[in-house]
This record gives C-alpha cells, structure tokens and sequence, in this order.
C-alpha cells in the first residue's frame, strides 16, 4: 500500500470484479478495501454486489477539504482517463 508521511486522508480507485471502477477516500487504505472486500460488514452498497475490489490507485492528500474535491474531480473523468490515472508508470 502507498505511504506518505504525514497525509491523514487517501484518495482511492478500486478495480471491481465487473471491471468498474470506484473512488472513494479514506484515512486508512488498509481498513477501507477490506471493508469494500467483505471483512467486516462494510463498504459502500456499490461495491457489496461487485467484489472482489482491488486498489489501483491511491493519492495522499492532506486533509478531508482536498480529499473530497480531489474525489469529484476524479469522479468527473471518463472512464479513458482514469484507467490512464491508475495504469502504471514506465
């Protein structure tokens, strides 16, 4: 999992097992993809009928403010260029 020192919330993708993708934030990656994935009896309605989800990306941000609007900015890509954000760099 990405580490940043210091950055109390995350910006998330998960790779759903349809192929879809979701984005989400957190201030723990750990926790947040197991709980998307079953382990403790939650995560979002979206993902519960599409698991496993595996993390694809993440970004640190510094506080819940620039998560969220970081989130929705995310969230407004089409679909190309959010596989483009979460494909691996050379």
């Amino acid at each position: 999992m990405p580490t940043a020192p210091g950055a109390a919330w995350w910006v998330y993708m998960l790779r759903c097992a349809d192929g879809t993708l979701y984005t989400g934030i957190t201030t723990d990656l750990d926790r947040r993809v197991a709980e998307h994935n079953g382990e403790s009896g939650l995560g979002a309605r979206y993902t519960r009928s599409r698991r496993p989800v595996e993390l694809v990306y993440a970004e640190a941000a510094a506080n819940r403010a620039e998560a969220a609007r970081r989130e929705a900015a995310i969230k407004r890509l089409d679909r190309a260029r959010k596989l483009a954000l979460c494909a691996p760099t050379p």
